[in-house]
């Protein structure tokens, strides 16, 4: 189902891609890749339990500083019930100033078919963020606009009555060092609030050295998030699979990870 939902994934992105260059009315460019993770881990967050995932995209930039594009990759439904893909929808701008970089952007994030059945809580959130670059590093921030940030409320979370997330924000810093002309040394930190949630707020670090060999881009990194309040320490969707078996990890955890991309 997985590999099902992640080809058409693919086949819609290189639709796209290819509407927008036969359509002689939109002068602009085009870009896309395909990767393949150990383990796809996000803002800290290992989603796909353990398994390797298969990741792809594809950007269409017009008058040069406009953006729009879409990114998906597969999951686990022991990470998120009923999901096995995430698939996102993001439009913005960019431009630069005096060697500044900047950017903003509306990023809506969609799991199709993951819904809890215990509280019919949707995790799909949407997410404004702007950036700002100078020499290899950026600082971002994302701030959920949407009512929940990934299915974040009373009914999901057992607290209190009425709360949403909407206002959660996560602030990142990220720096690129070339160490020469062959590998490139990524760092990244964040820190994720969750509003009206305090207790399931995190911080993540991660670390990865990257190169490319003939067509395919490689990384090696390593990635981990903390919780003060323990909350993460035995994940669980709170539904046993069909044999029974309810599976728990700690998906924040420090994990490796490799990946292998082709970008064209």
């Amino acid at each position: 189902m997985r590999a099902w939902l992640f080809c058409c994934f693919i086949m819609s992105s290189l639709i796209f891609s290819a509407a927008i260059r036969a359509d002689s009315d939109w002068s602009g460019d085009w870009s896309g890749n395909i990767t393949a993770v150990s383990a796809y881990v996000s803002r800290g967050f290992e989603q796909s339990w353990g398994q390797s995932a298969l990741q792809g995209g594809a950007q269409y930039r017009y008058a040069e500083h406009w953006f729009i594009g879409t990114w998906g990759s597969t999951l686990s439904p022991y990470f998120i019930e009923g999901g096995s893909l995430e698939w996102d929808f993001y439009a913005g701008y960019a431009n630069a100033y005096k060697g500044l970089d900047y950017q903003a952007g509306l990023y809506y994030y969609r799991y199709p078919g993951a819904r809890s059945s215990a509280t019919g809580t949707r995790y799909d959130y949407g997410e404004a963020i702007i950036s700002i670059g100078l020499r290899g590093i950026t600082l971002a921030y994302a701030l959920t606009v949407t009512p929940d940030y990934f299915g974040f409320n009373s009914a999901s979370v057992g607290q209190g009555a009425g709360l949403r997330s909407r206002g959660s924000g996560y602030l990142a810093l990220d720096g690129a060092l070339e160490l020469n002309d062959r590998y490139t040394l990524k760092v990244h930190g964040g820190q994720q609030t969750v509003r009206n949630f305090s207790d399931y707020g995190w911080v993540d670090a991660q670390v990865s050295l990257a190169t490319r060999l003939y067509a395919l881009d490689l990384a090696l990194g390593y990635a981990r998030a903390w919780n003060t309040q323990g909350v993460y320490r035995r994940y669980t969707t709170g539904v046993p699979d069909g044999a029974g078996v309810l599976h728990v990890m700690d998906p924040i955890a420090g994990r490796w990870f490799l990946s292998v991309g082709w970008a064209f």
